[in-house]
């Protein structure tokens, strides 16, 4: 009888470890956790670059990486509860918890709200109220701007490339911890990451043409797909991240080593945009992709790593 009763702990034990797993792994995606991730490590550098941050607090890098998630983390769960019939139909989303039915409405949006606020409270507590005031204008922005008009126009795109630079400033703002500074480097931080988006994302659109058509999405700049003139766009923004690219060691944030590192950066995404041009094809597509996720982490440790003392 002892036997018995303890195998069947052992199964209780078992599955509630398991529960507990799969709940772990459906807030993961949930929030989009690897989305997530990069959108906060943006925030985590331009703090860091900020030029009164000379020496690097652990515990201010972990709540600002905590507070700057869990935020992020709200606006993605909003996307994934307002797309919860789109992402049923789509191929790449249809296993998110909200759109599988693992998780329901009602909790994802308890998540965003809790979330959301208790992010933001991290902000502004520890560090300013302007960051946790921008870090909420990008949640609202992405959440029920560009969210909604990714189904009626392209421009979405542009709208959703600025919540998707605004780390950078929310960084920027926590450094100063809301004394009076100059917002010129985070300016062009943002700008730096608001042009990266553009290549990145069409080449994101372009693999996943099929998948987004069958969803209503309108993602790139062309209404017949995957064109020249799509590819012709992401030469253009590619080549814009050249001189924003220059801003950095110009305004005295980083060193020549630097700037040499992010001209590579940026001239290799060039050649991967003209080959997509060249190619038209989905493998082409694929590159640009891949090289967009390595570019932004490579060009901003460079910046950091080659930061100058303040003047």
């Amino acid at each position: 009888m002892t036997q018995h009763t303890e195998a069947g702990s052992d199964r209780g034990e078992s599955g509630s470890s398991l529960q507990w797993r799969t709940k772990l792994k459906d807030y993961g995606q949930l929030i989009k956790f690897t989305l997530s991730f990069m959108v906060v490590f943006s925030s985590v550098i331009a703090y860091m670059l900020a030029p009164n941050v000379v020496a690097y607090d652990f515990v201010s890098i972990v709540l600002l990486f905590l507070g700057g998630m869990l935020v992020t983390g709200s606006a993605n769960a909003i996307n994934q509860i307002a797309e919860k019939e789109t992402d049923a139909v789509m191929q790449r989303t249809a296993k998110r918890p909200v759109a599988s039915g693992r998780m329901s409405v009602q909790e994802a949006t308890a998540f965003a709200v809790v979330g959301s606020l208790l992010g933001s409270l991290i902000l502004a507590w520890y560090f300013s109220w302007q960051a946790a005031a921008i870090s909420l204008l990008s949640l609202f922005i992405y959440g029920f701007i560009y969210t909604p008009l990714k189904k009626v126009n392209s421009t979405a795109v542009l709208v959703g490339a600025i919540p998707g630079a605004l780390p950078c400033l929310i960084g920027w703002a926590a450094a100063y911890n809301g004394d009076d500074f100059s917002w010129t480097g985070g300016w062009i931080l943002f700008a730096m990451q608001f042009l990266w988006q553009f290549p990145h994302f069409w080449a994101i659109a372009w693999v996943a043409h099929g998948d987004y058509s069958k969803a209503g999405f309108k993602l790139l700049p062309s209404q017949q797909g995957p064109t020249k003139f799509t590819a012709v766009q992401t030469i253009i923004y590619s080549l814009l991240m050249i001189p924003v690219g220059i801003l950095p060691y110009i305004m005295g944030m980083s060193g020549m080593v630097s700037l040499w590192i992010v001209l590579a950066a940026n001239l290799f995404m060039v050649a991967q945009c003209i080959r997509l041009y060249i190619a038209m094809d989905v493998k082409s597509a694929r590159r640009v992709m891949f090289s967009s996720y390595l570019y932004l982490p490579v060009v901003l440790l460079a910046l950091l790593a080659d930061k100058l003392p303040p003047a």
